[in-house]
Formats: C-alpha cells, sequence, structure tokens
C-alpha cells in the first residue's frame, strides 16, 4: 500500500485567532436569545428580513416554551444584519409560498448560488456557488439539521442523494468566511436544511395534491408531547408519470418517499442547566425511470421532451437510513454544548445506458450527421439495427453503496471582556465514510422498438472500496465593541483516505492536512446601514484512489459589501473574488466521463472568479392584515482559467489562458412579489438564467455548445377558508418555455414544461 502527505499545517487541534472587536450597540450580549433558541417556532410573526433569523430581534422576552433548536443566525450566533460576511435563510413561509418540490427552485433564490438542470425535478441537484462546479454538488458544503448528509461527503463528493425540500421547515446558505466553520469543501459554502423540530402539544398536518403528468403528493406530519418530552413522526410521497415521451411507451417518472420520526426529551431549566437530549430516525427510498441519455439539437427543436427508446431500461433504484442522536446542554442565555452522533447508510444501483462499444454517445449526439456518427446514431433511435459488436449499446447498473457516520460537538459562549462582547463557537468533528463500487454492463440491440441482449458476457468495469476518516476543527469569535464587529477563526483537517481496486489489484492511501483561516469584520452606520468586508483560505480534499500529481482545490477568497436592513425589510450589494491556486473537479458520468476516468480528479489550475450580487427582501405590511412580499436577488459572475492546460475530463477539456470555465452563468436573476391578506394570497415569480458555457472557451457564444437563456414565470394562489384548511393552486414555467438545460452527458436535455398542481393543507 503507498501512502502520500497532502497539504499545509499540522494537528493543531485548536489554531487559536487573536481578535480584536468592538460590540455592537445594536446587538447587545445581554438582548441575544439564549443558545439554541434562535430557531424556535414560538408562534410570533415571522422576523423581518435582517433580523436575527427566527429569534425574538434583539428584544427581550421570556424564554420559549418550546425546546432549544439547532438553528443559528451564522457563525456564533451573529444577527444576520451583522454578519461579516453572506448569510441568507429561506424560512418556512417562503417555502410555503409556492410549494417547490425542486430545490433547484428554491436555491434560485439566493445571490450567488447557480445550478445545473438534469431530469426536470431536482432528483439530484447540481449546485454551485461564486463559480464552483455545480455537477453533482460536489464543491459545497450539503447538511441537513446540521449534519453532513451527502453518501460520503470525503470519499466520494458526489451528492447522489438529496432530501425532499417540502420536508424542509428553512433552508440556510452560507458564504464568506463564515464557510470554514462547515467542512469539509469550503471554496464556495453550505448549505443546511431544517427539518420540523417537536413541537409543544399536539399538531397535525396533511397535505395533499395533485397534477397534470399524475403528479401526486401526499405530507403527514403527527406530534404531541409537552414541555419535558415530545414526539414527531412524519412521512412524504411525491411521485409522477414524468413529462417525457419514451419512444415505444412508458413510464419516464419517478416515485419518491421519506419517513421521519423525532423524539425529545428535556430537563432542567433555561435559567440554570438544560439538558435536551432528541432522538431522530429516517428513512426514504425513490424509483425513478430517469437516463442520461438525451437528444440531438435537431431532435430537441422538434419535440422536445422526446427520450429514445435505446433508454427504455434506464431505472434508478435508492434507499437511504439515518440515524442522529443530539444532546444539547444550555447554562442560562451564554453557553451552549452540542453534540450529536449520526450514521447515514444508502444503497444505490442506477441500470443505465453507458455509451456505445464503438463510438462516443455525446459526439454522435452532437455531431450526428457525419458519415460515421449518422449510422450510430440511426442504430441508437432504432432506424437500423446494429450488424457489428461495435454498433451494440452498452447498458448496466452501477451499484454502489455508501456509508457515513460520525460525532461532532460544538460549544458556544458569549463571555465578555471589558467593554467586549464575544461570541466564541469551538467545534470538532471525528467522521468516517466509504463508497463500495460495483459497476457492470452488457451490450444490448435494438429490435422492433425494444432492447434486446446479444448474450455477451457481462463486463465488470469497476470493483473498489474507497473509505475515509477524517478528523477536524474549529475555532471562531465575533467580538463586538460599539458599532463594529470583527469576526476571525480557523478550520484544521486531518484527512486519511484509501482506495482498495480489486480490479487492479492494488491500495494505495493519501494524508491531507490543512489549516484554513479566516475573518471579516463588520461597522454599523447611521440608519441601518452597516459595512463589511473578509477574506478565507478555501479548500476541497482530493478523494481517495487519485494519481500522485494532483492537488486539493485551494482559493483565497475575498468579498465586501454594503447592507441596508431596517425592520421589515433588506438591502445588500456584495462584491466577491475568488484566487484559485488549483480548481479541479472529481470526474463523473454525469459531466461524460469515460469508465476509466470516472471518479478521478483533474486540476485546472490557477482560476478567478469574480462578480457582484444583489439582494433585496421585504415583508412589508401596507395594513394590519396586508402584506405584499418581495424577494430580489441578481448575480453577475465573471470565470475564467488563467493558465492553460490539456485535461481527459470532458468539463475541462483543451483549455485556453482566459477561457471561461463552464456552466457558469454570467447573469442570474430571481424575483419574487405577492399580496397576501388574512384568507387568500397571491404570488408570482420570475427567474432569468443567460445562457451558460458547455466548454472552456471563449469569444461569442456558440448556440451547439451553450445552453438555452432560460426565462421561467410560476405563480401560486392559495385560500384560507377556515384557520384550519389552506387551499392552493401552482403554477410552473407558465410561458411553457422548451429550453436546454445541459447536454452533458450525452445530448440535449430540457428544463420542466408547464405544470399545474392543485392541494389542500390541513393543521391543527
Amino acid at each position: 500500500m503507498k501512502f502520500r502527505i497532502v497539504g499545509v499545517g499540522a494537528l493543531t487541534f485548536f489554531a487559536l485567532c487573536g481578535v480584536a472587536g468592538i460590540a455592537s450597540a445594536q446587538a447587545p450580549a445581554d438582548k441575544t436569545p439564549p443558545p439554541g433558541q434562535e430557531g424556535v417556532n414560538t408562534g410570533q410573526a415571522t422576523p423581518a428580513p435582517g433580523e436575527e433569523l427566527n429569534g425574538t430581534n434583539g428584544q427581550t422576552t421570556e424564554p420559549p416554551k418550546e425546546p432549544p433548536s439547532p438553528i443559528d443566525v451564522s457563525v456564533a450566533g451573529t444577527r444576520v444584519k451583522e454578519t461579516s460576511g453572506s448569510a441568507h435563510i429561506v424560512r418556512a413561509k417562503q417555502l410555503e409560498r409556492f410549494e417547490y418540490d425542486d430545490p433547484h427552485q428554491v436555491l434560485l433564490g439566493v445571490p450567488g448560488v447557480y445550478v445545473r438542470g438534469e431530469d426536470g425535478y431536482g432528483l439530484r441537484p447540481n449546485i454551485g456557488m461564486r463559480g464552483a462546479l455545480s455537477d453533482r454538488s460536489k464543491k459545497i458544503t450539503l447538511m441537513e439539521d446540521g449534519v453532513l448528509l451527502g453518501p460520503a461527503p470525503y470519499s466520494a463528493p458526489a451528492a447522489y442523494y438529496f432530501p425532499l425540500i417540502t420536508r424542509m421547515t428553512a433552508v440556510r446558505v452560507v458564504k464568506g468566511p463564515s464557510t470554514i466553520v462547515y467542512g469539509p469543501h469550503t471554496v464556495a459554502g453550505a448549505v443546511d436544511m431544517t427539518t420540523a423540530p417537536v413541537p409543544t402539544g399536539p399538531k397535525t398536518m396533511v397535505d395533499v395534491a395533485l397534477g397534470n403528468y399524475l403528479y401526486r403528493k401526499v405530507h403527514v406530519r403527527q406530534s404531541f408531547g409537552d414541555e419535558t418530552r415530545g414526539v414527531l413522526v412524519e412521512g412524504v410521497h411525491i411521485g409522477t408519470t414524468g413529462f417525457k415521451e419514451l419512444d415505444g411507451g412508458g413510464d419516464t417518472g419517478f416515485s419518491r418517499y421519506e419517513m421521519m420520526a423525532k423524539g425529545r426529551w428535556s430537563l432542567g431549566t433555561l435559567d440554570t442547566l438544560f439538558h435536551d437530549i432528541e432522538l431522530k430516525a429516517g428513512y426514504s427510498g425513490e424509483v425513478s425511470n430517469e437516463t442520461y441519455l438525451g437528444l440531438t439539437d435537431a431532435d430537441f427543436r422538434k419535440t422536445p421532451y422526446r427520450r429514445y427508446a435505446a433508454s427504455a431500461l434506464d431505472r434508478m433504484e435508492w434507499n437511504r437510513m439515518q440515524f442522529a442522536l443530539t444532546h444539547r446542554v444550555t447554562n442560562g442565555s451564554d453557553l451552549t454544548l452540542e453534540t450529536t452522533a449520526y450514521r447515514h447508510d444508502l444503497h444505490r444501483r442506477w441500470n443505465k445506458v453507458n455509451g456505445m462499444r464503438g463510438a462516443s454517445l455525446s459526439d454522435v449526439l452532437h455531431n450526428p450527421t457525419t458519415p460515421k456518427n449518422a449510422l450510430y446514431y440511426s442504430v441508437l433511435t432504432g432506424q437500423v439495427p446494429a450488424s457489428t459488436n461495435d454498433e451494440m449499446i452498452l447498458i448496466g447498473p452501477n451499484d454502489r453503496t455508501y456509508v457515513s457516520q460520525g460525532i461532532q460537538t460544538t460549544l458556544k459562549w458569549k463571555p465578555k471582556t471589558g467593554p467586549i462582547s464575544h461570541r466564541i463557537e469551538l467545534g470538532a468533528r471525528v467522521h468516517y465514510d466509504s463508497i463500495k463500487r460495483v459497476h457492470t454492463q452488457d451490450e444490448y440491440q435494438l429490435e422492433n422498438g425494444g432492447l434486446v441482449q446479444n448474450g455477451s458476457p457481462t463486463e465488470m468495469t469497476a470493483d473498489n472500496l474507497g473509505e475515509t476518516t477524517a478528523l477536524a476543527a474549529h475555532i471562531i469569535d465575533a467580538a463586538t465593541w460599539g458599532r463594529l464587529t470583527v469576526t476571525a477563526g480557523v478550520r484544521v483537517e486531518s484527512i486519511h483516505g484509501v482506495l482498495h481496486d480489486e480490479l487492479a489489484g492494488r491500495s494505495e492511501g493519501m494524508i491531507q492536512q490543512v489549516l484554513l483561516p479566516g475573518g471579516g469584520v463588520f461597522l454599523a452606520l447611521p440608519f441601518d446601514l452597516g459595512v463589511f468586508a473578509g477574506a478565507y483560505q478555501g479548500f476541497s480534499p482530493i478523494p481517495p484512489g487519485q494519481s500522485n500529481v494532483v492537488r486539493p482545490e485551494k482559493s483565497i477568497n475575498y468579498e465586501a459589501g454594503i447592507r441596508y436592513s431596517p425592520k421589515k425589510f433588506r438591502v445588500e450589494v456584495i462584491g466577491f473574488y475568488n484566487d484559485y491556486t488549483n480548481l479541479s473537479n472529481v470526474c463523473t458520468v454525469s459531466t461524460g466521463c469515460v469508465q476509466e476516468n470516472v471518479d478521478q480528479q483533474f486540476d485546472g489550475g490557477n482560476a478567478r472568479v469574480y462578480g457582484l450580487e444583489v439582494y433585496a427582501e421585504s415583508e412589508w405590511k401596507i395594513r394590519k392584515d396586508i402584506t405584499l412580499p418581495g424577494r430580489l436577488a441578481y448575480t453577475y459572475t465573471d470565470a475564467r482559467f488563467l493558465t492553460a492546460f490539456q485535461s481527459s475530463d470532458p468539463i475541462f477539456g483543451n483549455v485556453e489562458e482566459n477561457d471561461f470555465i463552464p456552466y457558469v452563468p454570467e447573469h442570474q436573476l430571481s424575483i419574487s412579489a405577492g399580496v397576501e391578506v388574512a384568507k387568500w394570497a397571491l404570488n408570482a415569480g420570475f427567474t432569468y438564467v443567460s445562457p451558460m458555457r458547455e466548454e472552456a472557451e471563449q469569444g461569442e457564444f456558440e448556440p451547439e455548445d451553450t445552453t438555452d437563456a432560460q426565462y421561467v414565470l410560476d405563480a401560486s394562489a392559495s385560500f384560507r377558508p377556515w384557520s384550519w384548511l389552506t387551499l392552493y393552486l401552482n403554477g410552473r414555467n407558465l410561458a411553457n418555455q422548451a429550453y436546454i438545460v445541459s447536454r452533458r452527458p450525452f445530448g440535449a436535455r430540457p428544463g420542466a414544461p408547464l405544470s399545474v398542481q392543485g392541494g389542500a393543507k390541513v393543521e391543527f
């Protein structure tokens, strides 16, 4: 077994940062809600934009009766309006306005976040931030209730699992210096989704909806308990027959379900020593008739929702179990210690078209009129039968088993040193994850419109086990004095990964150690204005089993902005600059990698990303019973390679200096506005995403090498005849625009067409 050491630094478990700070006159420490109470739903009105997340907005109140919740405003309890970086929260009320099932649509409302569509439903999201590659969300940190949710965040960062967004009561997006609190991927940002807390007293929620393409949703949540004990159970089923039309007929939709149970036991009081123990268990699964096979551009323009008969056997099946045991102890309002032990198990089997024996599928669909490709295109679409082995279609399952487990603990402390108030957070995590890959494929041909196996022996293409043990720690201090808040911190990662390759008969290990500092400053100005700036070291580790020449992804990221946040209003303008010493990508089938390069990392060298984010949010009450909600998120991005190189990763290819980084839109805009009165509400949303290059290049856009511009109009209406019943109607893509969201890995694929869903929600 070979080992190598990568990175800088040693295991200095907590490297203390000296912090000069100045206490904010707007948020004195004695008026901050008790640690862990920021996210408790006490039945009060939705907090104003820019105020503390689901908290008491700095007002002195009695401790809420609900148990503590792990939602925080941002790092070390700093209020949103006073963070030294970018932090956004999509609250429950905002999630309910449009009842989105696709997490892409939710996250497009946050500036600096990009997505790449794939199946039209967001089953396997591709999320990027500030120029970081979006493929399979592998360059950002994804969490549920503060715990890593990826199948194997270190060993195989491609996130083939994502929870149903309809279960979430809040989605928090953190970018900038605050990112060092999360890991392992800190080059861009983090997304943390919050599930429903266990409330005090009995509560029932039933949400049922139907729509076109035989869409159906059933969501049930039941809880009961008192101030000491409580139980919550929840189940969701979402399914559809799909909007694509398979040649020869067939289901192109999916069926997903998720179940969760929580139990809570609370001891003590918030005035002395309060203990809260919570056990969460969940089981989820999916069966989807999804494919990587798209269309030629000509076929897309004629019938954008067509699917070739060659993809008739494509089917994804997975199931997942999760457990998390959390102990939270609070001493008054100044000290909280939270420890969580967790384990996630996921097994997935995706049977799909992998390619053709004698040709590149992506090349065939990109250039179908050349003499050679015309023949393969005719075979692929069933116009002529295969006559040689080279013309056979390769179909087979990627069978993978994942384990992710660990224990993490976080201490939040609010001491004072003279006039300086501190919000200190110390955290540590021991984590293990693994991925077992067994990939096979067989040769098929189309006969009479159906796929028939030709009898050749099954080919084994991958049989390996990757596993990683990681130790991570961080410390950060937000110190305030007067109108100035200074935040500084550091993250330490020590990672040991190893790959056991049964086909190659080798084992190769790697040790990575890194120290990642970061810091920022916020200055409160008169008239609810504030200015801020920050910088931090970004890092994305190397997964196990890589060659000796690859390096970790690293960057130094800067941002500065101005914020205006009076009551129930927030406007923010941020400029950012990310300086990559090495931009990298882990090759996946979803980007078109050939089998021998799948899960291998390729380096892109120096790169730079800069841009501008504009955000505005309002919950304006023109009268006591009339609210005009509105949100705007705009992002401008310029992302380019600074070095020329050649790469076997198709998302890079042959790169020239100053080429644009693929799948980063130059302009992106999301706007929503509405009117809400006591019993009814109307909301409309519009999203624009400029064309994205699918290859590293520069100069004018070439239509065959870029995605289509996206203009998507959504709307929702709801009526509440009684306090316990809400009727709603949602429309997606009302202009019914047919647009290409991606040509990776094999041909053009569409966004979702016009769809309508109507439902009823009962709550009491």
